[in-house]
C-alpha cells in the first residue's frame, strides 16, 4: 500500500499553513489542489508548496469546483503510482489525529472505500445537519442498502486503482454533489464500503462554499439522476452477488457437479438476525385483515413485501441460493424450469406474505377441515385416543400454524407451541390479540433447558402435543448439531429437539403442510414410538431419526420450494455451533433453542 494525501483548496488560505503542519508528523506526500483561488490565497498556497517539500502544488486556472479539485488530485496521484490517497479538507474540520486509524483500516481491507463517520459537536449548523439526513435516505434507496451510513464526509481513503475506473468510465458532478455521487456509483461498482467514527468541527472562523440554492438544486438532480439510474440497474443489483452454491454464476461450466462453498463467512447465524417490521406495522397489517379481509391486508402487504425484497439482501441472497439448489436437484422442476433469478426470489417472499395471512386465518378459525386435506388424519387420532401426549416434529416448511390450529386444533387436543421469543415477538404479540381464546399454547423460551424439559413432560403426561421446529441450530456454543445431506450438500440439523424427545419418552412423528393445486395438504408420519432406549446405542437412534426427518424435509422442500421459508444461509457453517455429529450422550446437556 503506497498512499498520498490529497487536499482540494478554494481560498482556504487561514487554515491551510496549519493543516499542512499538522499533516507533517505523517510524512505521506500531498497534492494540494487550488481550485482557482484568488490571488491572495494563490501566493499562500505556492509558498506553502515551497516550504514543504513532501507537497505538490497542482493549480486550476478557474474555479471549477470540489468535486473537479479531488478528481484532480486523486487522478494524479494514481498515474505517480500510489495505491491509495487520503482526503483532507483544508478549512481544519477533519481530527487528523483519526489519520493513524483510517490507514490502519485501510490497511486491513485494501480494496475498500474507507469513509469517516462524522460525529459533531455544537458547532454544526442545524441546517446541515438535518439536510444530511434527507440525503442518507436517498442514497439508502439509490443503493438499496444500508451500506453507506454517510455519504457526505471528506474525510476518506480511496482505493485509486477502483476509484480510476469509475472516472474513465462516467462523468461525476464537479462541485458539491461529488462526495455523494462518488461514493453511491463505486458502492454500484462493488467497491465495498467501511466507516471510521471521526469528530467533525465547524471552526469559527471557517470558510464554507456551499451554496445554498444552487447546491442544493445539484445535489437533488444528482439524487434524482441515481434514482433513475438505480431503476434501470435494478434487476443486477438485485440480483448480485448472490453467490449461490452450485449456481450458474458460480460455477465451471466444465464442471457440472463442482461443489461451492456458500456465503458463510460473510452472512449472520440465522439466530443474530433481528425480527425486520415494527409491531405498529404489523398492528396496521391485523388491522386492515379485520376490515377488508385478505383482499386488503393484501393491497398493503404487496409494497412491504416490496420494500423488505429490495432493502433485505441477506434473505434475498438465501433465496436465490436455495431455489438454484432446488434447480440442480430437479432441472425440469414445474416451477424453476428456467434459469433462477431475482423474478423467482420475489415470488418466494410474496408466497411467504401469503403464508402469513394463512397463519392468521389458522390462528383465527377461519379455514376449516373441508378446505384441507388430511388423508393422514387416524394416525394422530389414533394418538390421542391413547390419552398420551406426543411430540410432533415440524419445520419452517409451508403453513405450520395450519398443521396447529386445523389438523391438531380440531381434535380438542392442548397444542404447546415452543417458540423463540426474540425472533417472532411482535407478530406473536399481534396473532395472541387477534384470537385471545386459541387453544393454541405458545411456550415462550430463549433456551431449553432441564427445567423447560419438566415442564414439558407435564404436558406429554397430560395427553398434549408439544411441537418442535427442527431445521434450525441454535447460535449458543453448547448447541450441538449433525451434518447431513440436504440438497446436494451437507447441512447443520439441531440434536436438540431429537434429544428432548428421547427425555420426553413419547410417540415422536414428522408433520409437514404445504398448499398445492389450491388446497393445504397435511402430511403425517410415524418417526418413533420413542427415542429413549439403551444408553448404548443412542447415538446411532437418534442420528437415524435425524436422518430421516432432514429426508423427508428434503422431498417436501423440493415439492413445494416457494413455501422454503427460511430466509437466510441454511448451509453456512458458523463457528458459534459446535461441529459435534454425535449426539450428546448427557441427558442434562443444554439443548438448542428453537423458534417455532
Amino acid at each position: 500500500m503506497t498512499l498520498a494525501l490529497v487536499i482540494p483548496n478554494y481560498n482556504h488560505h487561514i487554515a491551510i499553513e496549519k493543516t499542512l503542519t499538522d499533516l507533517a508528523q505523517y510524512q505521506l506526500p500531498c497534492y494540494l489542489v487550488d481550485d482557482g483561488s484568488d490571488d491572495q490565497t494563490r501566493y499562500v498556497l505556492q509558498a506553502l508548496a515551497d516550504k514543504f517539500s513532501w507537497v505538490t502544488l497542482i493549480q486550476h486556472p478557474y474555479n471549477r469546483g470540489k468535486g473537479a479539485a479531488v478528481m484532480s488530485g486523486l487522478r494524479q496521484a494514481y498515474r505517480d503510482g500510489y495505491s491509495h490517497a487520503l482526503q483532507v479538507d483544508a478549512d481544519g474540520q477533519h481530527n487528523l489525529a483519526d489519520i493513524p486509524l483510517m490507514i490502519a483500516t485501510s490497511e486491513q481491507h485494501p480494496t475498500t472505500l474507507i469513509s469517516g463517520q462524522p460525529q459533531y459537536d455544537d458547532s454544526v449548523p442545524k441546517g446541515r445537519l438535518y439536510g444530511r439526513y434527507i440525503t442518507h435516505f436517498w442514497v439508502w434507496v439509490e443503493t438499496l442498502s444500508f451500506d453507506i451510513q454517510d455519504s457526505m464526509c471528506g474525510f476518506r481513503v480511496y482505493p485509486l486503482a477502483a476509484t480510476e475506473q469509475l472516472f474513465s468510465q462516467q462523468a461525476l458532478g464537479e462541485r458539491m454533489d461529488f462526495d455523494i455521487e462518488v461514493m453511491v456509483k463505486l458502492h454500484w461498482q462493488g467497491t465495498p464500503v467501511v466507516h471510521v467514527p471521526t469528530k467533525v468541527i465547524y471552526p469559527e472562523d471557517g470558510i464554507s462554499h456551499f451554496q445554498g440554492v444552487k447546491d442544493n438544486v445539484r445535489i437533488s438532480w444528482m439524487h434524482t439522476k441515481l434514482f433513475f439510474g438505480m431503476l434501470t440497474r435494478l434487476p443486477r443489483m438485485i440480483a448480485k452477488p448472490h453467490l449461490a452454491p452450485n449456481s450458474p454464476a458460480t460455477q465451471d461450466s466444465n464442471q457440472p457437479n463442482q461443489q461451492h462453498q456458500s456465503t458463510q463467512t460473510t452472512t449472520k447465524h440465522w439466530s443474530a438476525m433481528s425480527e425486520r417490521g415494527s409491531f405498529w406495522g404489523i398492528q396496521f397489517l391485523a388491522q386492515c385483515y379485520r376490515l377488508g379481509g385478505h383482499w386488503l391486508c393484501r393491497a398493503v402487504m404487496y409494497p412491504v413485501i416490496c420494500y423488505f425484497f429490495l432493502t433485505g439482501k441477506t434473505a434475498r441472497d438465501a433465496s436465490l441460493g436455495f431455489l438454484y439448489r432446488v434447480q440442480q436437484q430437479q432441472p425440469n422442476h414445474p416451477q424453476l424450469n428456467r434459469p433462477v433469478g431475482w423474478r423467482d426470489s420475489l415470488r418466494h417472499f410474496f408466497a411467504f406474505g401469503n403464508a402469513a395471512l394463512d397463519r392468521i386465518d389458522a390462528w383465527c378459525d377461519r379455514i376449516n377441515l373441508a378446505q384441507v386435506d388430511f388423508n393422514d388424519r387416524h394416525i394422530l387420532a389414533n394418538q390421542v385416543a391413547t390419552g398420551r401426549g406426543a411430540v410432533l416434529i415440524v419445520s419452517h416448511l409451508g403453513n405450520m400454524e395450519l398443521c396447529r390450529a386445523i389438523s391438531i386444533h380440531q381434535q380438542k387436543v392442548k397444542v404447546n407451541v415452543m417458540v423463540l421469543t426474540q425472533h417472532a415477538e411482535n407478530f406473536n404479540k399481534v396473532l395472541q390479540q387477534l384470537n385471545p381464546q386459541s387453544s393454541l399454547n405458545l411456550i415462550h423460551v430463549n433456551e431449553l433447558d432441564p427445567s423447560t424439559a419438566m415442564l414439558l413432560q407435564q404436558k406429554i403426561d397430560q395427553g398434549e402435543i408439544v411441537v418442535i421446529a427442527a431445521d434450525r441450530t441454535s447460535s449458543s456454543s453448547q448447541g450441538r448439531v449433525t451434518y447431513l445431506p440436504f440438497l446436494g450438500q451437507e447441512a447443520a440439523f439441531p440434536q436438540g429437539p431429537f434429544i428432548l424427545a428421547s427425555l420426553l419418552d413419547c410417540p415422536v412423528y414428522t408433520l409437514f403442510c404445504i398448499r398445492q393445486h389450491g388446497r393445504y395438504q397435511v402430511h403425517v408420519e410415524h418417526l418413533s414410538d420413542t427415542l429413549k432406549g439403551p444408553r448404548a446405542g443412542r447415538t446411532a437412534r437418534l442420528t437415524d431419526a435425524m436422518t430421516q426427518y432432514s429426508q423427508r424435509l428434503a422431498h417436501f422442500a423440493q415439492l413445494a420450494p416457494m413455501q422454503w421459508f427460511n430466509f437466510f444461509d441454511f448451509w453456512r457453517k458458523d463457528e458459534l455451533v459446535t461441529r459435534n455429529n454425535q449426539p450428546s450422550h448427557s441427558s442434562a446437556a443444554p439443548l438448542p433453542s428453537q423458534d417455532r
